[in-house]
């Protein structure tokens, strides 16, 4: 059924069964009633639909695994040096009625070692690492900056830069500054005792 009261207006009124009438179809408003025309009818499936790609694309992955395997590549070189320029030979069976000399500790813990040769146990054991995971449980309260950005940051990348120099510097020089017996020695006059 075509209703063509206006030549400009053309619409197509469907008959509604009223046993089957929705409350949308309660809700319809007669085009007469409307404040505007009806000017085309468009199908939906001539409607062209654009995908507009964003601007702010930005390859995260590509250049993560670039840096990645950058980073993998340089230390396998590092390692493969250590390999062949560093002897690291096997020692002898343990025998439990020989006790050997001050033995060095891992290399981690040799910064705990270091400060043993500086300070007294107490201090040295119990006092400082226990201040520094003090300091460390209650850093995010101290530190309260929310930015995400290194610039934002610089106090806090600055000490912890320096927490983490002080104990690299221990390290180095309980690895390779100090020989038999955990005495201090100079590399290029004595040789290198380094233990893993």
């Amino acid at each position: 059924m075509t209703d063509t009261k206006d030549p400009t207006e053309t619409r197509v009124v469907l008959p509604v069964d009223p046993t089957r009438r929705t409350e949308i179809d309660k809700q319809r408003v007669p085009m007469s009633a409307r404040p505007y025309r009806l000017l085309a009818l468009v199908k939906q499936d001539a409607v062209v639909r654009v995908q507009k790609e964003p601007d702010d694309t930005v390859m995260t992955w590509a250049h993560l695994l670039t840096i990645e395997f950058l980073a993998a590549g340089m230390m396998s070189i590092f390692v493969l040096a250590m390999g062949l320029f560093i002897n690291a030979p096997l020692e002898e069976l343990a025998n439990g009625n020989v006790t050997p000399a001050v033995a060095k500790a891992p290399w981690y813990f040799l910064g705990l070692q270091e400060l043993l040769t500086m300070f007294h146990p107490m201090i040295a054991g119990v006092t400082i690492p226990g201040v520094g995971l003090i300091v460390l449980i209650f850093a995010p309260y101290i530190d309260k900056n929310p930015s995400n950005k290194p610039e934002d940051r610089k106090f806090a990348i600055s000490l912890m830069t320096v927490h983490l120099m002080f104990w690299a510097v221990l390290v180095m020089i309980g690895s390779f500054f100090r020989g038999p017996g955990f005495n201090f020695t100079l590399p290029w006059r004595d040789g290198l005792f380094f233990e893993l």
